[in-house]
């Protein structure tokens, strides 16, 4: 599975680059306003820094809009991936700029139907909110595996990106349910890192070695 950061801070990102582990970034208008900074500059220096697809979100509701800010949006980088909203123009949108050979990641994704919808209309990605599903009382995770087999049932290869992912439980399952890639925040890359033991341990190995060395 993939690992992408959901994100618009550059020193985060080159936080979780530092792991080794990083495919991707993922971001929206709200991340990019929690940065403090203009919007083209932000997206520009992540394209540059990530070598991997960074999502970069539409805010016009029509197709027409869509596809106007995409043609901009594409040309921040090679690497640059459309978000798009799972609405009817969205999926239009999604239509066109796929025959355009243009990758989309369509979001706010909340239902199996939803997903197959996104992927007939040719997404590169689909993003199920797991975590805005749990905000509601639902089981958010409970889509992940459905949608990897309607995918698998019609060998759809748009790829199921888990979004909204609050804990490290929600990276687990989406492993065991095949998704294809998990974007989370920061503090997730570290506390998937974390284990009592772990920490246990090291802290007795290193008591040890006080102990013998010479």
């Amino acid at each position: 599975m993939k690992f992408f950061i959901d994100t618009a801070d550059v020193a985060e990102i080159k936080e979780a680059q530092s792991l080794g582990i990083l495919d991707g970034v993922t971001t929206n208008p709200s991340l990019i306003k929690k940065s403090g900074r203009p919007f083209n500059d932000v997206a520009r220096e992540i394209c540059k820094l990530v070598p991997g697809p960074v999502s970069l979100e539409v805010t016009a509701i029509d197709c027409a809009g869509m596809l106007k800010e995409a043609e901009k949006l594409a040309k921040f980088g090679d690497n640059v991936v459309i978000k798009l909203p799972l609405i009817p123009e969205g999926l239009k949108a999604c239509k066109k700029l796929t025959e355009q050979g243009i990758k989309t990641n369509v979001t706010l994704c909340f239902s199996p139907v939803q997903a197959l919808l996104a992927a007939k209309a040719g997404a590169t990605y689909i993003s199920p909110f797991v975590g805005r599903l749990d905000d509601i009382g639902q089981d958010g995770f409970e889509i992940i595996p459905q949608i990897r087999q309607i995918y698998d049932n019609y060998g759809f290869e748009t790829e199921i990106l888990v979004a909204s992912v609050r804990h490290p439980v929600h990276v687990h399952n989406s492993a065991l349910a095949g998704a294809d890639v998990a974007t989370i925040p920061l503090k997730v890359f570290q506390q998937l890192v974390q284990h009592p033991l772990t920490d246990k341990g090291l802290a007795q190995f290193l008591k040890d070695w006080e102990s013998v060395k010479a």
